[in-house]
C-alpha cells in the first residue's frame, strides 16, 4: 500500500474519530448538564483536548494533522505536495462529516440534522483567527523547533484551553466546521454561520503561516536520545 493511501486513510479516519468525540462529547455534556452550560462546555472541552492526544499519538507516524489549514500551511512550506495536500484535505473533509453522522447515530439522533445554533459576528470570527493563529503556532513550533515527539500533547492542550478564552469556542478547523453543520446538538453551528468562521480561519492561517517564517525560519532536527545522554 502506498504511502499516500495510507496517509489518506489516516486523515480520514483521525479526522472522523475528532469530530465523533467533539459531537458525541457534546451531546453527553449537554444531557449530563442540561441546565450548566458552563460544565458542559468543560466537559466537552476536556473529552476533546484528551481525544486529540491519543488520536495524534497514534497516527502522528502516519499522518495527524486532521486539519485543512496545518495541511495548507505544510504545503506553504514546503513539506508536501499539492497532490499530496489534495488528497488529504478530501480525506479530512469526509471525514469529518462520517464522524458527525456516526456521532448523531450513536446517540439515537437523525444521521443528519442541519443545525439550528447561530454563530456569528465581529467577535467571533476574531476569536477563530486568534484560535487558528495560535494553532499553527502551538503545531509548527513544537515540530520546527524539534520537539515533534510533543505536538500531540501541545495540541490537546491547546485546544482544551482554546475552548475557554476565544469567543467562539476555537473550531479552528474548516473541516470540522463543515462537519458541525450537520448535526442540530451542542456543538453544531448552522450552515448560514460557517463560511464566516472558514474564512476566519483561513486568515488565521496566512497569519500563523508568516509568524511561523519569522519564529521558525529553520527546522531544528531533534537530537537523538542516545547523543542527549551523552551530552548530558
Amino acid at each position: 500500500m502506498s504511502l499516500l493511501v495510507r496517509r489518506t486513510a489516516a486523515e480520514l479516519v483521525g479526522t472522523a474519530f475528532l469530530v465523533a468525540a467533539v459531537v458525541g462529547s457534546g451531546v453527553m455534556a449537554s444531557r449530563l448538564s442540561p441546565s450548566d452550560t458552563g460544565l458542559a462546555l468543560l466537559e466537552n472541552s476536556i473529552a476533546t483536548g484528551a481525544a486529540l492526544i491519543a488520536l495524534i499519538v497514534a497516527l502522528q507516524p502516519v499522518s495527524a494533522s486532521f486539519n485543512p489549514v496545518v495541511t495548507l500551511v505544510e504545503k506553504a512550506l514546503g513539506v508536501i505536495g499539492w497532490r499530496t495536500a489534495g488528497f488529504l484535505i478530501a480525506a479530512q473533509f469526509i471525514g469529518g462529516l462520517v464522524g458527525a453522522v456516526l456521532a448523531n447515530l450513536m446517540f439515537g439522533l437523525a444521521p443528519v440534522a442541519f443545525s439550528t445554533h447561530v454563530r456569528t459576528g465581529p467577535g467571533l470570527w476574531l476569536g477563530e483567527v486568534v484560535a487558528t493563529v495560535g494553532l499553527l503556532l502551538v503545531v509548527f513550533g513544537a515540530v520546527r523547533s524539534g520537539r515533534a515527539d510533543r505536538v500531540a500533547f501541545a495540541v490537546g492542550g491547546y485546544i482544551a484551553a482554546a475552548y475557554w478564552f476565544t469567543s467562539s469556542t476555537s473550531f479552528a478547523n474548516p473541516a470540522v466546521t463543515v462537519a458541525r453543520i450537520i448535526t442540530d446538538t451542542f456543538a453544531g453551528i448552522a450552515p448560514a454561520s460557517a463560511p464566516g468562521f472558514i474564512v476566519a480561519q483561513l486568515v488565521g492561517g496566512a497569519l500563523g503561516l508568516l509568524l511561523i517564517r519569522v519564529l521558525y525560519p529553520s527546522v531544528i532536527t531533534a537530537v537523538p536520545t542516545a547523543e542527549k545522554e551523552v551530552i548530558s
